[in-house]
Order: structure tokens, then sequence, then C-alpha cells
């Protein structure tokens, strides 16, 4: 059963737009210098064998292979060059050897008509390949709508982060995660919604909408998770009258003050990991409440609790993509032990470093979402020192001399 949008910033695909991509699907694959050196070798080499073997046998007609090869990883332009030439050359060939018209005639609709084809191919190959930019480009635009890029810093905390959706062709799936600044301290949300890809994003965008709102008006943590209790059931009785699957997610919501305290609400995700002086371990969270969209199946209302994070430490928030991956023969991947190999390490080496191995430990198969948080806190500036001593007696008079 899989549960709780981040980045690599993620996915990792970062198009500016669709004129980017429109461009990067127009760019040519093949150099125009080693188009031409290696033309110009072939059409000598089978040029040559042809004037060797004589009328009998047509060797020149081969020539056609150029163009389609060119179609296949070159511009349209190139193809029409490359199929020019091929035609040229074999008009030329027939002639400077001699023989009937007809074998001149049949030399060269054969050409002309394979580098028609081969054009088309291209252009067919190239308007193909601008529609996946573009579409992509779109992609990465509401990617960036429902998950902002990483890192995010706040007055409280820095959260460092990234995320690997199950299908490496879509950029968004079914985890969540949001970082808000608001006037009663940073809030934090992970979460995992059921499902996987993109059939999940429904019931996460509504969490990710509802939270960036209620952030900021609510000033308990619980009243923000009431917030999105609602939103989930929302969307789940608009899925209900579309004929779409109805939805839970998992979330941990924290929420810094300025006072350095941290408080916790767990809708029945997977307790943080804190890593402090060189261990990792999880934070025992004893008032798990069940997912949002659940709410009506418990009796009991959800509650915060206080946690310790103290300064130097980094909170790493995960989904279950991370503790549920598997290797070849079946084990779960060892998070904890993994995590004390790099306890040391600043959120951002730590986080290549789990990324890294969890895609050597996995064989790179990947059975949901991953999403990952590591925040740690924002070390205050000292406050400067007053003068004393004789820089003391001089002050009055330096302000007084600046009036």
């Amino acid at each position: 059963m899989t549960f709780g949008p981040l980045s690599r910033p993620a996915p990792r695909v970062a198009l500016p737009g669709a004129e980017a991509g429109e461009a990067a699907a127009r760019a040519p694959r093949l150099g125009n210098g080693a188009l031409s050196g290696g033309l110009a070798l072939l059409t000598a080499v089978i040029v040559a064998l042809d004037v060797l073997s004589g009328a009998d046998l047509q060797l020149t007609p081969l020539l056609v292979v150029a163009p389609a090869l060119v179609a296949a990883f070159g511009t349209v332009a190139q193809t029409v060059l490359v199929a020019s030439w091929v035609t040229g050359v074999a008009v030329v060939t027939r002639l400077a050897i001699g023989g009937i018209p007809w074998d001149v005639i049949s030399s060269l609709v054969f050409t002309v008509f394979a580098g028609l084809l081969s054009v088309g191919a291209c252009a067919l190959r190239v308007g193909h390949a601008t529609e996946i930019a573009r579409l992509r480009s779109a992609a990465v635009a509401l990617q960036r709508q429902i998950l902002r890029p990483l890192p995010i810093p706040t007055d409280q905390i820095t959260a460092h982060g990234t995320y690997t959706p199950i299908e490496e062709d879509r950029l968004v799936g079914g985890d969540i995660y949001e970082v808000v600044q608001s006037p009663h301290g940073t809030r934090v949300i992970i979460g995992d919604v059921q499902g996987k890809g993109l059939p999940a994003i429904g019931a996460g965008f509504a969490v990710l909408g509802a939270f960036r709102e209620a952030a900021i008006r609510e000033p308990s943590l619980v009243g923000l998770v009431d917030c999105l209790e609602d939103a989930v059931a929302r969307q789940n009785a608009f899925s209900a009258q579309t004929g779409e699957t109805e939805r839970f997610v998992t979330a941990l919501v924290l929420g810094f003050d300025g006072d350095g305290r941290v408080r916790a609400v767990n809708c029945g995700h997977l307790p943080p990991r804190l890593v402090h002086g060189g261990v990792a371990v999880p934070v025992p969270l004893r008032r798990t409440s069940v997912p949002l969209g659940m709410a009506e199946l418990s009796s009991e209302g959800r509650t915060a609790e206080r946690l310790d994070f103290p300064p130097g430490a980094t909170l790493l928030m995960f989904t279950d993509g991370v503790t549920e991956a598997r290797d070849a023969e079946g084990h779960f991947y060892p998070l904890d032990s993994r995590l004390s190999r790099w306890a040391r390490r600043p959120p951002r080496e730590l986080l290549d470093a789990l990324e890294c191995d969890l895609e050597e430990f996995s064989g790179g198969v990947r059975r949901d979402d991953i999403a990952v948080l590591a925040l740690r806190r924002v070390t205050a500036a000292p406050a400067p020192s007053e003068p004393t001593g004789p820089e003391a007696m001089r002050r009055p008079a330096e302000v007084g001399s600046g009036r």
C-alpha cells in the first residue's frame, strides 16, 4: 500500500519554456563538418566501386542510405542537402559511365523517390520531437506550480530536498511537500497520496492548495491540519461524482516558531529521522492519527506534540518510497543504518548520498515515488557587541559631530 511533490528539482528537468524546448528539438544532432566529411568519404568509396564494376553492376544507388541515416539524426535542411547531393552524384555517375538512357532515368527516379521519403521522415521526426518538447515544457511549468524548487529558506529553517517520480518520463507524482513562511512561523508538510504517479495528482494538489492558504491564516497547527482534512474530503466528494477513485493522504505537518520550538501533527505518515552528533535516530511520535480524508473513521481528534530539534541537527522527512525500496533479493532499504554513515554531512551532501545509494540498492527499479526533505535550523548571526573603553567614550562625540 502506498501513501505520500519535490525536486531534485525534478524531477530534475529544467526547461525554461516552450521556445527552449522547440529549439532543442530542432537543434542538429549531426555536426555539419562531420556530416560533410562522412558524406564525401561514402561517395568516393561507392563511386569508385561503381566505376570499377562497369556498366553491368550499378552501385551508385546505394548512396540513398545517406539521406536515410541523416533523416534519423539530423535536421530537415541537412536531409534535403544530402538527398540533393546523392541525386546529383547518381546522375553524373550514370552519364559518365554510359549506358542506355533508360538506366539513367530509372536511377534518377529511384534516387529522387528515396530522397523524398527521407526528407518526409525527417520532417515527421522533427515535428514529433518539437511537440514532445512543448508538452514537456508545459509539464515543467505545471510542476513548478505544484512543487516549488528546493532549497527553500525561511526565517527559521532551510529546507533542502529531492524528488524522484516512479515514472521517469513524468515530472510529478503522488508525493507532495511544501514550506510556507507565515506570521506564526514556518509550516512544513510532506505527504503521500494513496496510489502512484499521475492519477494521484488531484488529491495532492488539493492538499497543497489548502496548506498554502491555511498555513498563513490558521494560528494553530491542529487548525491547519483540519483545513487539510476538509480539502481532501471535498476532493473525494468531487471524485465520487466524476467516477474517479477516492483517496486518502498520509501527511506529516511541522510548525517552527521564533522561539526554536517545533510541533508536529502526524496523519498516518512515517516518523522523521533526527541526524545529529554523528548518528541518525527515529523521532518518536506518540500521537499519530489517521490519514487525511479518513477523519470520519476515528473518534479521536488530532493533536500536536513537541519535537526535539537541537541546533546543528538535520531533520529528515521522507515518504515510503525510501523505506519500501527493495534490492534484487526483496530486502527493504535499511534507512537508519545507511543514514548513520552520512550523519556528519551537511543536508545537501546527505541527500545526494542517499539518492545515489537508493539507486544502487534498488538497481534502478522504482516501485513508488520518492520525496525527501532535509531541514536545518537557520543559524542566527551574533549580535554586534557594544563598544567599551575609550571607543565608548568617543562615541557620543562622534554622533554629535554628525548633526
